[in-house]
Parts: C-alpha cells; structure tokens; sequence
C-alpha cells in the first residue's frame, strides 16, 4: 500500500517527543517508563545497537523484499506489533487504530488480555488475523472461555506470558496511581486538563475499561472493588501443568513470550510450542537480568530450526530491526514504537509508524545489498 510517512515525524525518537507533549503525564510515564531504576529499559536498546553489519557494495544487486513468512502467512515486513495493557488510556482507540493499521499493511497485531478492545471487535477489524496474548486467569472456566472467544475470533496465534508472575515494581506508576487498576487523582486530573486534544478525544470516546474482561466482571466496580478484581482473576506464574492444559485445549499455534534462558526455550520445545519470544517486558518486569539481544544470541544457535524464535523488547526502529533480524531472529515485534505513534499522531500514526518503519529497513537493507530479510544475518559482524 501507499507509504503514509508524516516527514515532521522522521524517526521514533521524533514521535516520542511529540506523544509526550501530547498526553497527560501520567499516560506517558504508564508508555515510557521501565522498573526499578530503568536499568534494562536502557540496556535493550543500547545492545541492540551494538550490533553490527558490514555493507557489501560491489555485488549483483535486487531491490529489497521485507516479505516474510510466519507460521504459514507471509507478512510484507517482519515485524509486528506487540501486545500493551491499557492502550486506550495513551490514545483512545488505541488497540483500534493499531490494528486497522496492521491489517492495511499485513503485519501481525498482538492484543492484551487487559487493553481496551475487546476481541471480538479488534477480529472484525483484522478479519480474524489478530494475534492473541493470554494473562493468565486463576479459574479454570475464564481461561476456557477466554481460549474459546479467541477461537471463535479465528486468532490464529495464541501468546502466553512466562514474564509476569508478579507485576514489576514501577516507581512512575506507583507515584501517579497506574498501578494496576488506574487512579484518577487530583494530579492526574490537572494533568489532563494541561493536555486538552486528550481530554477531549477521551470524553468523546468514553473512559477506557478492561472490554475483554468485562463478562466476568460485576457492573459498576469502583476503584477498590476493581483491584480485588485483578488480584482475584489473575495468576501470573506458568508452569508445565498451566502450558499443557493450554496446549490441550488451544488448536492453533501456541507461543510463549517472555523466554530468556535456554531453559525456558528447552521447556517449551519439550511441550510442543510453536514458538518463543524472547523478552523481557520491555524492561518492565526484571531490572537484573540480560538484554533481550544477548539472550537472543545464546538462544538462536541452539533452537533456530526446531522452534521459531522471535524478540521484542528494545527495537526503537527500523535499523534496530535489521539489527534483531540479522542475529538471527525469524521475526520481531515492538509495542512502544508503536504506542509512541499513535499517541503523537492519533488515528494517522498506525500507519505513519509502520511505513516509516519499512522505509527505514528498506534503506538498510539496499545499503547491505540484501534481496531479503534473511540475508541480513550474512552481513553480521
């Protein structure tokens, strides 16, 4: 399709700086902001950009094909974009716009068991191409149910999280009441009110609300009442009895996010996963452990052909995926970059990011002199 690339906004980093200026301060911290000291926020990306690749200049030359083929689909690029909780409180319509996006430039979409959309309406927007990620739900009956709306929604990827058995300790959010669930205190108010563009496409849309979980929910929960909610529904920690019963019940393919060990990648080969992505929350999570690109490296040559091995966490642009692709990964995903465009640039930033994005890699890879994707891995350093 068309390139629909805003030249005011050339690069993520530009999208940034105008999502900031754009958003309440508190949905921006909630986007921006890492765990603990921002240790492996900064780190995933910084490694990332070690990577290097040697150009190759005086060879047969073809012009670059981002196409790329994924359990069964060939996607026209390879990335996608991942899953984010609370989309709708950095832009409304967030998990909308993205995916109408995705669909218009056929790369995958990823949604949240706790983003504002529900499944059944972002299926009719990808006509049942979304990709799908699990929280874990502590009954038995709302996994079931949750595994069979996504069915019925023809996701054809079903993500569950290794990641999450506790929530990340995250000082921005504690201090502005984003913990889990969102509260609207009087700094957060006066935020907004600083921020009108938000506060009236928001009133416009509605306050954003958990839409898949709201057929287990009482109606009109207050804020406390909803906390006990989440504590109650969710329980974060995987193990091997959680993934088999998943396998046993999910037909499509089945990947676990939030691999960073060789262990945990052994462990889902062992239990018939399709695939893994190694992340780490977007430095969300964990502030102790590696970079997602050094994980990746020690990942890779022992599961390259049994497994597909994605990575999300750190990739802030289009080089930075020929970075991921070039070590080897068979795909990559980022939910930032995307968050920070559609937050800057509303119902245009789905697409601005994704063909700013493939324009960048499309630069990248001419320069390399690579005809496809996978021949970027021959010009690693």
């Amino acid at each position: 399709m068309k390139q629909q690339i805003n030249y005011k906004y050339p690069s993520v980093d530009d999208l940034r700086i105008r999502a900031k200026a754009k958003i309440p301060k508190f949905a921006f911290e909630y986007l921006d902001g890492g765990c603990n000291n921002d240790v492996n926020l900064k780190k995933n990306t910084s490694r990332i950009r070690d990577v290097e690749l040697k150009p190759k200049y005086l060879v047969d030359y073809t012009p670059p094909n981002l196409k790329t083929e994924l359990f069964g689909h060939e996607y026209d690029a390879p990335f996608g974009i991942s899953p984010v909780g609370l989309q709708g409180l950095m832009w409304p319509k967030s998990p909308e716009i993205l995916a109408k996006a995705a669909f218009d430039h056929n790369i995958p979409f990823v949604l949240s068991t706790v983003t504002t959309a529900s499944i059944e309406s972002i299926a009719e927007i990808t006509e049942g191409r979304a990709w799908f990620q699990l929280y874990h739900p502590a009954e038995e009956r709302v996994t079931k149910d949750l595994l069979k709306r996504a069915e019925a929604a023809h996701c054809p990827v079903l993500i569950i999280l290794a990641d999450v058995p506790s929530f990340g300790y995250r000082p921005r959010d504690i201090r502005n009441g984003l913990s889990m669930p969102p509260k609207m205190t009087v700094s957060n108010i006066l935020s907004a009110m600083k921020r009108p563009h938000w506060a009236l496409n928001t009133l416009i849309n509605g306050q954003p609300s958990f839409e898949i979980l709201k057929p287990y929910m009482q109606k009109n929960l207050n804020l406390n009442q909803l906390a006990k909610f989440m504590d109650a529904t969710f329980s974060g920690r995987l193990n091997e009895d959680k993934i088999k019963r998943i396998r046993d019940l999910w037909k499509g393919k089945l990947v676990l996010k939030g691999a960073e060990s060789i262990h945990d990648v052994e462990k889902a080969y062992q239990l018939g996963l399709d695939g893994v992505i190694i992340s780490n929350h977007g430095g969300r999570q964990v502030d102790v452990g590696q970079a997602t690109i050094d994980s990746l490296n020690s990942i890779v040559p022992l599961y390259k052909d049994k497994i597909k091995v994605m990575m999300d966490s750190g990739i802030r642009g289009g080089a930075d995926v020929a970075r991921v692709m070039a070590s080897g990964a068979d795909f990559s995903f980022m939910g930032r970059t995307f968050m920070y465009g559609v937050s800057a640039l509303g119902k245009k930033g789905g697409n601005h990011t994704i063909a700013m994005l493939k324009t960048q890699l499309t630069q990248v890879m001419e320069q390399m002199s690579c005809a496809e994707v996978n021949d970027l891995t021959k010009n690693l350093i």
